[in-house]
C-alpha cells in the first residue's frame, strides 16, 4: 500500500476512537443523576470526575491520534459508577430509596412510626 492509504487507514481508525470517546463521555454525562445520588459511594462520583477532567485535558499517556486511554479510564469511570449503584440498590434513572410520601396528607411516612 502506498502512504496515502496508510494515511485514510489512520484518519479512519482516529475518527472512530474519537467518536466512540464521545460517545463514552456522553454516556458519562447522562450518569449524572447517579452522581446526584446520595447513595453512591464519594469515591466512585470522585472516579467519574476525574476521567472527565483527563479526557477534556491536553495531558495524556498516550498521544492525542490514540485515545485508548481516554476510552480505557472513562470505561473504568462508569463501570465503577454503575456497580457502586447497583450494590446501593440504586437504579440508573432512580433515586435512592426515599420514604414515600402518603397520598392523603401529602406528609412523608416514618416508617411505621
Amino acid at each position: 500500500m502506498d502512504t496515502t492509504a496508510w494515511l485514510v487507514v489512520a484518519a479512519v481508525a482516529a475518527l472512530i476512537t474519537l467518536a466512540l470517546a464521545v460517545v463514552l463521555l456522553v454516556r458519562v454525562f447522562r450518569a449524572r443523576k447517579l452522581l446526584m445520588d446520595a447513595g453512591v459511594p464519594l469515591r466512585s462520583k470522585a472516579l467519574v470526575w476525574a476521567a472527565v477532567i483527563y479526557t477534556v485535558s491536553p495531558v495524556d499517556l498516550l498521544p492525542d491520534p490514540i485515545y485508548l486511554d481516554d476510552i480505557g479510564l472513562l470505561l473504568v469511570a462508569l463501570r465503577s459508577l454503575h456497580t457502586a449503584a447497583a450494590a446501593a440498590g440504586v437504579r440508573p434513572g432512580k433515586r435512592a430509596d426515599r420514604p414515600a410520601a402518603d397520598t392523603r396528607t401529602g406528609m412523608k411516612s416514618l416508617g411505621g412510626v
